[in-house]
């Protein structure tokens, strides 16, 4: 494990569990899903990050501080979520570090959630969720949930680097992404992304309050979306819109 990067357990750990990423990125789709599985799941911080490579920032909830990158859970799922928008150089070590962590505690597979920025995304009604994967057997399993899968593309920022290293290291990994805004926090994405989770994790999420509180969610998420964007600006995510020249 990377040791400018340490992971500070506060309660055990469970063996076996999925492993669930929601980090800022196009629509804060991975962000709002997080914070709305966490509210309806009861979930526990049971982990946090602590390095001298983040920024020096502390979240306070309740008047107590709190590491910005933080991992909560119960028996069934692990989800690590961070409340600030990542530097790029910061991507690689903070994700290494997170899926080294997932593998010593023997997580079944881990799932990224995202979203894929979509130009006419304010005149679709219904919004598709697409898959990539680590390797084909995941893949198989995200095509024969009905998920359509992302066949081509580019990929850019922290989904990007799990998909890449668990490849690498054999570990299960999918990424599901659903068609959202590019510049605006978009919780209907995110409410799309958490109902196709409940066929990789059978957790049964309810997400009318998410739907209800869209308005005020993406009020809440306007700051952290315009910092989001800036790093994202960096790491050239706008290239996720174009179409690759495969080289066979």
């Amino acid at each position: 494990m990377n040791e400018e990067i340490r992971i500070i357990e506060r309660k055990e750990i469970p063996k076996g569990a999925v492993m669930l990423f929601g980090f800022p990125d196009v629509g804060l789709v991975g962000v709002i899903a997080a914070s709305h599985l966490i509210s309806e799941l009861g979930l526990e911080e049971v982990a946090y990050i602590d390095s001298r490579l983040l920024p020096p920032i502390i979240v306070l909830h309740e008047g107590l501080p709190h590491s910005p990158v933080r991992i909560f859970g119960d028996k069934r799922i692990l989800l690590a979520v961070s409340e600030t928008a990542l530097q790029g150089e910061l991507i690689y070590p903070i994700m290494h570090a997170l899926i080294d962590w997932g593998k010593n505690r023997e997580v079944k597979m881990m799932i990224s959630i995202s979203g894929i920025p979509v130009q006419d995304r304010q005149d679709l009604e219904e919004l598709k969720v697409f898959a990539a994967a680590s390797n084909p057997d995941m893949l198989k399993m995200a095509q024969d949930k009905g998920i359509e899968i992302l066949r081509e593309g580019y990929m850019v920022g922290p989904q990007a680097v799990m998909l890449q290293y668990c490849a690498t290291i054999g570990l299960p990994a999918l990424t599901l992404l659903a068609q959202c805004f590019f510049q605006y926090p978009d919780p209907e994405a995110a409410a799309k992304v958490l109902e196709q989770l409940e066929n990789f994790t059978g957790l049964k999420v309810d997400v009318s309050k998410l739907l209800e509180k869209g308005e005020e969610i993406r009020l809440k998420a306007r700051d952290m979306m315009k910092r989001t964007q800036q790093e994202l600006a960096k790491m050239r995510k706008t290239q996720e819109y174009d179409i690759p020249l495969y080289i066979t």
